[in-house]
Order: structure tokens, then C-alpha cells, then sequence
């Protein structure tokens, strides 16, 4: 490792602190709005950029590159499709959670259903980003700042060794933006990583093409659409990772999921000072998610064509960038990749602490006749913080022995607490008659059926199409629990926390996204470049 690429790499990402630091020290964090929320002050573009970069880590960079160097470009299909699904929740539900003052999803489950149904899910959460989301961002960072950068070998440490080093470090690094930034921090690092990485997004492609073109980046873009053209295909089949039909059934349940009920990402969207610039910054995440099969995906690509076979696939990116970016800008690639695993999980773990100090904790505390100041809740959820960092960075580096691929993991793994979540919530959104101990017993329910469907049962069929079959008889259980349980109803509390005016356009700008959605899967069919 150059002496460039180091201070590239370390400029970029002080430039990112500084920026943070000034624009936050104004704010300090001295009440619970403003730690989990940032004030509710931030503009369109502030919620925008925190979106796509809470949603955006090493995870992508790593698991579906590594999906296409093995299948195809059908996995582009979970970021390419939730586009109707992030629609759906702009127009739907964040006025409902902006309504009815909702600060957490559970918070929400508890005003639609009951104190115990708020403390199950906030329970379901925890698990989720115990178990998932904080290990695999941490894993998935460390995967690719160890092949961008093998600086600890002087050290003559195994890869297995690296991977623990570098768990540790983005750990460090994002608990302590979380623990004294809280969500403004973590919002204004996530825009301006943002314009890092589209930087990298063009940059990478156009010196993988131009190493694979022997100096010429026309003739290697030229090779990779004219030959091994099948992995430019988006349009799954049967044996693909992700065939098309899930796109239709188990992948749009799990993105309306994540973009509507996903308590980091939604925690973004409901810091907007108001409903306009919440849906306006969900409309620009719809911009970015578009793009990323340009700026994220490509290159998985090139990666067929330089290398015939790896030891390990999940390295296909990192070594391509080691093999052919410039110092310079291998640095500031290495910067926005450990920038963008440093964002997501400190949003997981900003999230988490939300969560458990909001939704369990101090409703605990005021059981036992205790009024809690918010300088004691804030000491509370910091340390909340980090006692879960440590536990997530103890078990990230196991993932390494998962039998599935990297991306295909997160998402088997994921499925099971986010379903039962999203059925619960969207058959309280439509229907006030459904009783809490029947939301209770759908949880139960689902968990227990989808871990015996995939765990203990050889069911030949796809864990999406699972996904689906088991929302379903979900729904099924809690309308009959809901039969033979006693009449119940629920008024609905309003309580507006912000200005709830819509967005004027946002029915143009919904119909452009769309086309562009549309557009992006023909581009990459047997009708287009495949």
C-alpha cells in the first residue's frame, strides 16, 4: 500500500468527521429528540442522502458483486424493484407515522395494539440487528477493506486474523459517531459520502474497463458486452439467485418491509423537518437506488472477465479495485467503502439504542414510578450502544463459515423477523378490529414456521416464494385468533408532529421513477445489453 493511497484514504475520511463534527456542535445531543432524531430539521436532501447511504454498505459492494461473478445481474432486482415499494411508503405510510406521532415502529404497534405488542417487536428488532444487520455491515467492511488493503501484513496475520482486526476497527469507528454525534452526525456523513460515492461508481468501472481493455476503456467495455453476455442478464431464472417471479411475491413484501418499517431507515425519514421534505428525500433514495447497478454492480462485471476463478468469490471487488485503480483513488474507494459499513451500522446501532431506551426501557422504569430526565435516558441509550457493538463485533467475523453466499445469507437470515413485523403492522394499517393477541400470536407464529420451512425441513422452493406462502397463512392465524378473541377497537391518536402538507409534484416524480425502474430491467434483459 502506497504512500498515496494512504493519504487519500485518510483524507477523505477526516474531510468526513470534520464536516460532521462542525455542522453538529452546535446541536449537542442533550435531549432524546435530538440524539434519535436529529431535531426533526432536516431538509430533503439531508434525509435523501442518510436513505441511500444508511441502505448502501460494504454488503453491497461485496455480496452482489459477488452474486453477479457467480449468477448474474438478477440480483440488481432488490434495489432496482424497491423503488415501487419506497414509493408506496411515501405516499402511504410515513403520513400515518407523522400523524399519529410515532417515534419508533413499535411506538406505532403500541398505539395500534398494546404496550406488550411495542415491547415483543422492540424485542424482534433487537434479535434482527443482534443476529444481522450490525455483524454482517461489520463483516462485509471488514471483507472488503482487507482485500482493498492488506496493511496488517507486515504483521503476518492469517485472513482470518485481518477480518478481526478490521471488525474491530469500523466498530470503534461507528460507535463512537452514534455515541457522540447521534443521528445528526450520522445523517450529514451519509450525504457527503453520497457524493463520494458516486465519484467511485464512475471511477471504478472506467479503470476496470480500461486495465481489462490492456489501456483502452472502450475495447474492455466493448468485451464485457459482447462476450460471457449471460451475466448481464436481470431477468432470473429458476437456478438464478434471485428469479424473477420473487420479485412479485417474497422480495416486494421484504422491501416494502425495509423502506417502510425498517426501524433505521424509517428513523431517517421521520427526521425531516416536514412530510413534503420526508417524501422528497425518499424520492431522491428512489434516484440513487436506481443508479446503482452503475454505480455499485459493474464491478462484478469486469470481475468475470479478469479472473477465471477465486478462492473465495466475496473478493471479487476488493481485488479489483487493488488490481486496478491508481493509488490516489484506490484511496478514496477504500474511504467510501468504510465509510458506507461505518454508516449503516452506526445507524444500526443509533436505531437499536432508540429501540431498547425508548420502547423498553423507560416504559420499565415509568412502571415502577420513576420519571426518568433525558440527560438519564441518553446515559441510558449510550450505553446501550456500546455493550451491542461489542456483542455484534464478537460475532461478525463468524459469518466467514456461512454456507450460502454473502448476500444470499443476510437476505434467508433477515426474512424471518422482518415478515412477521411487516404483517402485523399492515394489517393494523387497514383493519382496527384485529385484537393485540392476535398480532402477538402472528409473530409467534411465522418465527416458528419459517425456521422449521428452512432449517429443519427440506422444502424444495425458494425462500422468497416461502417468504410469501408464509405471510399469508399469517394473516390467516391472526384473522382466526381474531374470531374467537373478544370484540376489540382501537381510536386512533393524532398527534402532528411536523408540518403534514404532501408534496405538491410528487405524482410526476413517482411516474418518471417508475419508468426509470422499468427502464433499468429492460436495459439489462435479452431486449437489451444481455
Amino acid at each position: 500500500m502506497g504512500i498515496a493511497t494512504i493519504i487519500s484514504f485518510l483524507l477523505f475520511t477526516g474531510l468526513v468527521a470534520v464536516v460532521s463534527y462542525l455542522k453538529t456542535r452546535r446541536r449537542l445531543q442533550h435531549t432524546t429528540e435530538a440524539h434519535f432524531f436529529a431535531g426533526r430539521k432536516n431538509n430533503f436532501w439531508i434525509v435523501g442522502g442518510a436513505l441511500l447511504l444508511s441502505n448502501i454498505s460494504a454488503n453491497q459492494f461485496i455480496g452482489e458483486n459477488e452474486s453477479i461473478y457467480i449468477n448474474n445481474m438478477s440480483v440488481i432486482a432488490w434495489g432496482v424493484a424497491s423503488v415501487l415499494a419506497m414509493l408506496i411508503v411515501a405516499e402511504y405510510f410515513l403520513p400515518i407515522y407523522m400523524r399519529t406521532g410515532a417515534m419508533t415502529i413499535p411506538d406505532f404497534l403500541g398505539k395500534r395494539y398494546d404496550n406488550d405488542t411495542r415491547r415483543l417487536v422492540s424485542f424482534v428488532f433487537l434479535a434482527s440487528y443482534l443476529v444481522n444487520l450490525l455483524p454482517s455491515v461489520l463483516y462485509g467492511g471488514a471483507v472488503a477493506f482487507t482485500g482493498m488493503f492488506n496493511f496488517l501484513e507486515p504483521l503476518h496475520l492469517t485472513y482470518w486474523q485481518n477480518i478481526w482486526v478490521m471488525v474491530w476497527v469500523i466498530g470503534i469507528v461507528g460507535t463512537l459517531y452514534s455515541v457522540l454525534g447521534g443521528l445528526r452526525a450520522i445523517a450529514i456523513s451519509d450525504s457527503l459520502l453520497s457524493l463520494g460515492l458516486v465519484a467511485v461508481g464512475v471511477l471504478v468501472p472506467y479503470y476496470g474497463f480500461k486495465y481489462l481493455g490492456n489501456g483502452s476503456w472502450q475495447v474492455g467495455l466493448q468485451q464485457v458486452l459482447t462476450i460471457k453476455t449471460e451475466h448481464l442478464n436481470s431477468i432470473g431464472g429458476p437456478g438464478d439467485e434471485v428469479p424473477f417471479d420473487t420479485i412479485f411475491t417474497g422480495m416486494f413484501i421484504i422491501n416494502l418491509y425495509y423502506w417502510g418499517m425498517e426501524q433505521f431507515i424509517v428513523q431517517q425519514a421521520l427526521s425531516a423537518k416536514s412530510l413534503k421534505d420526508s417524501q422528497k428525500g425518499m424520492a431522491l433514495a428512489c434516484v440513487g437506488k436506481l443508479l446503482c447497478p452503475f454505480l455499485i454492480n459493474l464491478p462484478g462485471l469486469i470481475g468475470i472477465h479478469l479472473y477465471e476463478t477465486l478462492p473465495n468469490t466475496a473478493e471479487v471487488f476488493p481485488r479489483l479495485v487493488k488490481d486496478t485503480l491508481p493509488a490516489l483513488i484506490n484511496g478514496i474507494t477504500a474511504a467510501v467503502v468504510l465509510g458506507a459499513a461505518i454508516t449503516t451500522f452506526n445507524a444500526g446501532l443509533n436505531s437499536s439504542s432508540t429501540l431498547f431506551t425508548l420502547n423498553i426501557y423507560k416504559p420499565r422504569a415509568e412502571r415502577k414510578g420513576k420519571q426518568l430526565t433525558d440527560k438519564q435516558l441518553l446515559t441510558v441509550g449510550k450505553r446501550f450502544e456500546i455493550t451491542i457493538a461489542v456483542v455484534a463485533m464478537l460475532g461478525a467475523p463468524f459469518i466467514i463459515f456461512s454456507q450460502s453466499g454473502f448476500y444470499t445469507y443476510l437476505q434467508q437470515l433477515s426474512g424471518m423477523f422482518s415478515v412477521p413485523v411487516f404483517t402485523i403492522v399492515l394489517i393494523g394499517f387497514f383493519t382496527k378490529k384485529v385484537p393485540p393477541v392476535a398480532a402477538k400470536a402472528g409473530i409467534l407464529f411465522f418465527i416458528a414456521s419459517y425456521f422449521v420451512c428452512n432449517y429443519i425441513l427440506d422444502i424444495k422452493i425458494h425462500y422468497l416464494h416461502m417468504l410469501a406462502i408464509l405471510f399469508l397463512l399469517t394473516s390467516v392465524c391472526m384473522f382466526v385468533v381474531s374470531w374467537f378473541a373478544p370484540t376489540f377497537t382501537y381510536d386512533e391518536i393524532k398527534l402532528q408532529m411536523v408540518p403534514l402538507e404532501p408534496w405538491k409534484n410528487r405524482g410526476w416524480a413517482y411516474a418518471l421513477l417508475l419508468i426509470g425502474m422499468l427502464a433499468v430491467f429492460v436495459l439489462f434483459s435479452r431486449w437489451g445489453v444481455a
